[in-house]
């Protein structure tokens, strides 16, 4: 890992600790310390993802255009203006307004990062780099809740100021940090242009909705977070609350169970999977979360005891989890080697996109999983079964180096030149199906 590689997951993991913060006590902050209701709270976290959503389809152009590094950091004096703002605001307009920019400038920040990531990167290197990044993210969240949960006190206002603060402080850290980067390249408006000749022609945008494979990723990655991240603190808490009667310290042990298991299984899970074909682990990843969602729905049928409830519903989370670990060396490697040279940002902003698009409609699943338990649990396991087939379906659009890049080095290791991205390789006797 280069000096530059360093730097990059540094930020991050110091970003995601001072997230980790506050986002847990986001709600209890402005509904119950500054006394402004559920309803407030409610739009503060509306605000939140309205911000990324008005910002994130800007994103993209820029970075291409101006490179990753001034979006970063401008995404990040953003996000620090308005974490100070919000641990300052005591009444609905600042909070909501201030939200909207910490939102924006969060969301902003992952497909810039993402940029950087693929920039300091090779495709030999790419997919340790993406595990290294979730794994940094995850333990930098964990450590930042726990020990913010240590700090909070809710008669203090001031307490939850200084967690704020502490967050702003860790995004003003990664503008620093980030620029104090050398990346090995230099953008310009030439490099922006694509080089793919099918991508030519039209916007960024429609370019990239002319693009299959791209188009039929987004629609996975879309079930993917909203059958995943968009459940865990709505639908499925709910679920575990009304019908398996889940205490909400057992609900705080199924969220660390799931940053457990991300953080013990990472590595392990990442030699089992770089060398396989990724659609193929994207729908071992569906059928995982398939067996998830069973024991999740064995824990509200209320034919066990408590004790086995709360250890099935803890399990559930941590099977997410290892499919989360899964996904990370896959996604996002996969989405820098669809872009066509100079559309990098743009490929890495749309996913992101997608991604808080399945967020801001996950809480749709909470009538459901309060009110008719068992229907919930019956569609997010047809929805699992869905993201297994959607995968497999995706490879069929994937050249072979696409969906194994380490077909790439056998391929070199031959002495033939490696192929051009989104073509075939030249098939040897060392190009097997994994």
């Amino acid at each position: 890992m280069g000096a530059a590689m360093r730097r990059i997951q540094a930020g991050n993991a110091l970003t995601a600790f001072g997230i980790g913060f506050t986002v847990p006590f986001l709600y209890i902050y402005v509904a119950q310390v500054r006394g402004l209701g559920s309803m407030a709270a409610t739009s503060a976290f509306v605000a939140f993802a309205l911000g990324a959503l008005v910002a994130l389809p800007f994103t993209g152009r820029v970075i291409d255009r101006r490179g990753p590094v001034p979006v970063v950091i401008g995404a990040a004096v953003t996000a620090s203006a308005g974490a100070l703002s919000l641990g300052l605001s005591t009444s609905v307009v600042p909070i909501l307004l201030s939200a909207l920019a910490l939102g924006a400038g969060q969301a902003v920040m992952q497909p810039a990062l993402a940029t950087m990531i693929v920039w300091c990167s090779t495709p030999a290197t790419r997919t340790r780099s993406f595990a290294m990044q979730f794994f940094m993210q995850n333990l930098g969240l964990g450590i930042g809740g726990l020990i913010g949960g240590q700090i909070v006190d809710e008669s203090r206002p001031g307490s939850f100021t200084l967690l704020f603060g502490i967050e702003a402080v860790m995004f003003l850290v990664l503008a620093g940090i980030i620029a104090s980067v050398r990346m090995p390249q230099v953008p310009s408006i030439k490099d922006a242009l694509p080089k793919d000749p099918s991508q030519a022609g039209g916007s960024g945008w429609k370019r990239l909705l002319r693009h299959k494979a791209m188009v039929q990723l987004c629609l996975l990655g879309f079930v993917l977070f909203f059958a995943c991240y968009g459940q865990f603190e709505s639908g499925l808490a709910a679920f575990g609350t009304e019908a398996a009667g889940i205490s909400p310290s057992t609900l705080g042990f199924a969220l660390a169970a799931n940053t457990g298991a991300i953080v013990v299984a990472q590595f392990v899970v990442l030699r089992l999977v770089e060398k396989r074909r990724r659609s193929r682990v994207i729908a071992l990843v569906g059928l995982i979360w398939t067996v998830a969602w069973v024991i999740a729905g064995f824990s509200g049928l209320g034919h066990g005891s408590a004790t086995m409830a709360a250890a099935a519903f803890v399990s559930t989370y941590a099977l997410f989890g290892i499919g989360e670990a899964m996904l990370s060396p896959t996604l996002a490697p996969l989405v820098a080697d669809l872009a066509p040279e100079g559309s990098v940002g743009q490929y890495n902003s749309a996913f992101a996109l997608v991604k808080q698009m399945a967020l801001a409609l996950g809480p749709l699943g909470v009538p459901l999983g309060a009110g008719i338990p068992m229907l919930y649990i019956g569609v997010f396991v047809l929805v699992s079964l869905g993201i297994a087939g959607l995968a497999l379906r995706l490879g069929r659009q994937l050249s072979p180096v696409q969906d194994n890049p380490s077909l790439v080095s056998r391929i070199v290791a031959q002495g033939t030149p490696a192929p051009a991205q989104g073509t075939a390789p030249v098939k040897t006797a060392e190009t097997v199906s994994v």
